[in-house]
């Protein structure tokens, strides 16, 4: 299953409808080929394999992978009610997702579903599933790129009804379709974890991954014992260590080496089963070139072969200098309310350099204001000249 397009409407954060598509909007080179991943030769549909949103501080970017990583979880099976990202219907009337997605039969589906919200006796919000439709379509009769999410005329094939007993209120009657198709997602998400590092016992860490982030390490690994779990560290020329809490690495290891051990753990999974890996400010614990090399791997067709999709948020515009194209990008940016643009629509040359537009202000909202700049430098000049009064 490939997602191609979320939209998402009455979201309370949200000043409009979100509109977010993951294929190539502009038309692929033979240059452009390296970095997107080919779903379909007829009509050509090319996903964008590291999709990058960015804006300042309080724009809403976390926000937005939360809409992203509830709507992967619906077409995934996953219960509302025990997706973290749920959050981000709030206290919402009816929020309305449109979720377009080719699945493992090559048909083109569009998902439409309706959550409403209610209050529990503990206080808390429960979220419910009311309405809910599902169309497809073969994609190989799709004439045009254009003609991808046009479904007029098309009626429904499955309608949502009081009918299915045994499906919980909070779980999407896609389980059906998955099941019949044999499809299923595999999602991986660090939003949880943006300022949190902790090593969670596994199996196996790749030798690759430990010594690209940390060269001093000579072996990581968790062992168990009586039903308990030790992990075992060694830096060369030093002693083993043997701990039996996660926490502790944190003594030894960078929270760089840390987060990076799993980011890209996740990372191999994602592009072995062609799935999807989020991760909220992925510059957070790392330097420049280990985020570039993350991109790198997510962005080589000849290593990506099955499609796995990073998609990220950042505050640096240095990292846009990494894509050749403006449609993988989106601007965040939350003027009375959170609204999300493609940078294709924005910019419509591939050849201008994205971090000096992004920092320039000619993409309107992407800078703090002058005058914000101007208020802050005088308060602090005021309190300067205050203590240095007294």
């Amino acid at each position: 299953m490939k997602v191609l397009r979320i939209c998402a409407h009455g979201l309370p954060l949200f000043k409009d409808t979100l509109d977010i598509d993951f294929f190539a909007q502009q038309r692929v080179d033979e240059d452009d080929k390296e970095c997107l991943y080919q779903i379909s030769t007829k009509p050509s549909v090319y996903l964008h394999t590291a999709n990058a949103f960015i804006g300042i501080n309080a724009s809403g970017k976390t926000s937005v992978l939360k809409v992203i990583l509830l709507a992967l979880s619906i077409i995934n099976n996953e219960p509302i009610n025990h997706v973290n990202a749920r959050t981000i219907l709030g206290v919402a009337d009816r929020v309305v997702f449109q979720i377009y997605f080719i699945d493992a039969s090559q048909k083109l589906c569009r998902l439409e579903t309706e959550i409403t919200s209610s209050q529990s006796r503990t206080g808390g919000w429960i979220y419910s599933i009311v309405n809910e439709k599902l169309w497809e379509k073969n994609l190989k009769a799709v004439p045009t790129r254009k003609a991808l999410m046009d479904f007029t005329g098309i009626d429904p094939v499955a309608i949502r009804n009081e009918n299915e007993v045994f499906l919980s209120d909070d779980v999407s009657f896609i389980i059906a379709h998955n099941r019949q198709t044999d499809d299923k997602l595999d999602i991986c998400s660090l939003l949880s974890f943006t300022n949190v590092n902790v090593l969670s016992f596994t199996e196996e860490i790749s030798l690759e991954i430990i010594a690209f982030l940390d060269p001093t390490i000579e072996k990581l690994f968790f062992s168990k014992e009586e039903n308990k779990s030790f992990i075992h560290l060694k830096f060369f020329g030093k002693d083993e260590i043997i701990l039996n809490n996660a926490a502790d690495l944190e003594q030894y290891l960078s929270s760089g080496t840390i987060k990076g051990i799993v980011t890209f753990s996740m990372a191999k999974e994602v592009l072995k089963t062609g799935g999807y890996l989020i991760i909220d400010e992925i510059e957070n614990h790392f330097n420049k070139e280990i985020v570039m090399s993350l991109l790198r791997l997510f962005m080589d067709s000849r290593l990506n072969k099955n499609g796995g999709t990073l998609i990220f948020s950042t505050h640096y515009p240095e990292l846009l200098d990494a894509y050749d194209r403006n449609d993988g990008i989106s601007i965040v940016r939350n003027q009375h309310g959170i609204t999300v643009e493609n940078l294709s629509n924005m910019l419509t040359r591939n050849d201008i350099k994205k971090s000096d537009a992004y920092q320039s202000g000619i993409l309107e909202g992407t800078t703090p204001t002058y005058e914000a700049y101007m208020r802050l430098k005088k308060s602090f000049a005021a309190s300067i000249a205050g203590k240095e009064a007294s």
